[in-house]
């Protein structure tokens, strides 16, 4: 029996309806008004792969990738076996956190809080509070204060997750009145993007340009990335301010401050937990787990939970817990959670032998819930237990109680419901991002043209080759000179790193056979965008070159399958989560194809009867960038054309600007070194 390769069951088909479609065509005459014929290369816009499995190469690379890092801290954290030792990596868990964000704001600046009004609830009081985190950036909370409070007290920071109604909505005032109700001041205060703190919003006509929440915080992280930032330095920078209004009050005793919220304020309670040594406890809700699992989800996570190049340094959720040891900590969790209760137990179990060494054994904790994803009231009532314990030192009583939430308006700080509608000179994420953005140029423009150009390239290099394996290609021809429409096309792959493919077709005129020089093409959607370039293709065949048209890694028939049901385009699908998955490592997409464009360069070779030399880069596009980079890179390009290109400042200094699968065009901290147009 024959086995047929299915490569080969499909090339004969499509022979067959090519032969077909030829005599259909050659005995009939085309009518008047009749569909046109095809675009030169329109078979080949559909060409599949078949040599190599594509749809998890890039997530297989990614994911063994991030696994080598993950088993790395692991054993760092084995290694652990003195108190100095947990000290030591304390400290370095700390710095490595702040530096994957950009570093943090200053804190000198003066908070000018304000009382705008007060609610009296059943046994307690709350107060409307805006205070300023930095210069016009208003933050707004609500401060719980028991009733009969003696004397300075403990006070607890509740930090909101993705709700968009933040500290008025109804779960969240659960809890915080249930920690009130404990004898606990709870300040809990709106993150940027959320309830009255939106950053896009319109006075003028009362609407948000951007929605409210991930979209608003992914929408101005993305921004950030472009000078090495991260918008979650933002997000910790206005818990800490948080802590210093507490610090302020004459109720509150510096000495017994916690820490606590679930989701995306799970997120933030962690950054504090990682950073700020005036916590005394802290519960982490509904978001610890670790990376490995998570990772597998596919999920895509929000911007301020994506901590660049955490990974890369070993660090891991169960580092968020060691972080804070021997200090008592009650991780809460829900069993029916995206993030995997499977990874929540892991990191829990690991880090508890922390405290044991450090003599501080039971202070970990883990409480679950049956639940899904949600601050439930089994956690609120376990979280304010915990604090009671450990901040008052007392049990709490909470026989018979049962919360009521406010209407929203009730707590509303603001008059219209906004922050931008108060205060004129209002700031937000991208206001300090496109002030970053001014300074970065301003300190290139005082370098020299040489100067700047040298440290930009030298930069660049290190973004580009960092990590990568350059090991043998193995490239290979696997169809030669198919004629398609007056022209003659090769099919090639190679491997630009070991498990990843590239392909590229080459086209040249039917029969050419004089020494040609080439042109490598990069463009949005690789071979299965050649119809939408044949015009181009056509020109630059016609002034005596050949046309090498590259997939890089993802594109036309290299194309992954979906890890997540996002679709493609939308703000958090397959390539979204992969630009994430890379950041965490302290890689990029932009710098990861870049390389490949300059290994293309080897793959000429291949074909002996092409020029060598006069080699050019075209780009069109967004992935033109690709293209552009490659030839600041490597003498060996004789130039680089760019057709609809752009500069990397265009999506900072742009309030709205064209968030299209913006992330894989991130080249984390390019605006501190160069922009496109100065190079």
């Amino acid at each position: 029996m024959v086995l047929l390769r299915p490569s080969f069951i499909w090339r004969t088909r499509r022979l067959h309806a090519a032969l077909v479609l030829f005599f259909l065509t050659m005995s009939k005459p085309v009518a008047m008004g009749a569909t046109p014929p095809a675009e030169p290369f329109h078979e080949l816009d559909r060409y599949e792969f078949d040599y190599s499995y594509a749809g998890s190469q890039l997530k297989d690379f990614i994911y063994e990738r991030s696994r080598r890092y993950f088993a790395m801290g692991d054993a760092a954290r084995d290694a652990l076996q003195s108190p100095e030792a947990v000290r030591r990596r304390q400290k370095e868990i700390r710095e490595a956190l702040i530096a994957g964000v950009g570093g943090l704001p200053s804190s000198d600046t003066p908070l000018d809080a304000r009382i705008t009004g007060t609610v009296k609830g059943d046994g307690f009081s709350i107060e409307k509070v805006i205070f300023e985190a930095r210069p016009h950036h208003y933050v707004t909370a609500n401060l719980y204060l028991p009733e009969n409070l003696h004397g300075r007290s403990a006070a607890v920071l509740f930090l909101c997750g993705h709700h968009q109604a933040a500290k008025q909505q109804p779960e969240y005032q659960v809890v915080c009145q249930t920690l009130v109700r404990a004898g606990l001041i709870v300040l809990a205060q709106d993150p940027v993007g959320q309830a009255e703190r939106l950053s896009y919003y319109d006075p003028a006509t009362h609407q948000t340009a951007v929605a409210a929440c991930t979209r608003d915080h992914d929408t101005a992280g993305a921004q950030c990335r472009f000078l090495g930032e991260g918008i979650a330095r933002y997000f910790l920078h206005d818990a800490m301010r948080g802590v210093d209004y507490l610090l302020t009050r004459p109720e509150v005793d510096a000495t017994r401050i916690g820490v606590t919220g679930n989701s995306g304020g799970g997120t933030q309670t962690s950054l504090m937990m990682l950073t700020d040594s005036r916590i005394a406890a802290a519960a982490p809700g509904t978001f610890i787990t670790t990376r490995d699992a998570y990772q597998r989800t596919g999920q895509s996570q929000d911007a301020e939970q994506i901590w660049s190049g955490f990974t890369r340094a070993g660090l891991d959720h169960e580092d968020i817990l060691l972080a804070m040891a021997p200090k008592p900590v009650c991780v809460l969790a829900v069993t029916a959670d995206f993030f995997p209760i499977e990874g929540t137990r892991r990191a829990v179990t690991r880090a508890r032998r922390i405290w044991k060494l450090l003599g501080a054994d039971p202070a970990l904790e883990l409480q679950e819930d049956n639940f899904v994803h949600s601050f439930t009231p089994a956690l609120a009532q376990a979280v304010a237990r915990f604090f009671a314990k450990h901040l008052l030192g007392r049990e709490a009583d909470l026989t018979g109680f049962v919360p009521k939430p406010f209407a929203a308006e009730a707590l509303q700080c603001t008059q219209r419901g906004q922050v931008r509608g108060d205060f004129v000179d209002a700031e937000f994420v991208f206001d300090s991002t496109d002030a970053h953005a001014r300074a970065a140029a301003q300190a290139r423009a005082r370098l020299s043209a040489e100067e700047r150009r040298t440290k930009a390239v030298e930069w660049l290099r290190e973004q580009v080759f960092r990590d990568r394996d350059s090991g043998p290609m193995n490239p290979r021809i696997i169809e030669r000179r198919r004629q398609v429409n007056g022209f003659d096309v090769d099919v090639a792959f190679w491997w630009s790193q070991p498990q990843l493919a590239n392909l590229g077709m080459l086209i040249r005129p039917h029969g050419a056979n004089e020494k040609r020089p080439v042109t490598i093409a990069v463009w949005d959607d690789g071979t299965a965008a050649l119809s939408r370039h044949a015009d181009w293709i056509k020109a630059e065949c016609g002034r005596g070159r050949a046309v090498l048209v590259l997939d890089l890694c993802g594109q036309g028939p290299l194309k992954p399958e979906p890890v997540n049901l996002r679709p493609p385009g939308h703000f958090y699908d397959t390539w979204h989560k992969f630009s994430d998955d890379l950041d965490w490592i302290g890689d990029s997409l932009v710098a990861f194809r870049t390389y490949e464009v300059l290994r293309a360069l080897e793959v000429l070779s291949e074909w002996p009867e092409l020029a060598q030399t006069e080699v050019r880069l075209y780009g069109a596009g967004r992935a033109g960038v690709h293209a552009r980079l490659a030839a600041v890179l490597d003498r060996r390009f004789a130039g680089c054309d760019w057709h609809q290109g752009f500069v990397f400042s265009e999506f900072v200094r742009t309030r709205l600007y064209d968030t299209t699968d913006v992330k894989s065009l991130v080249l984390p901290g390019v605006l501190n070194h160069f922009d496109l147009d100065e190079l």
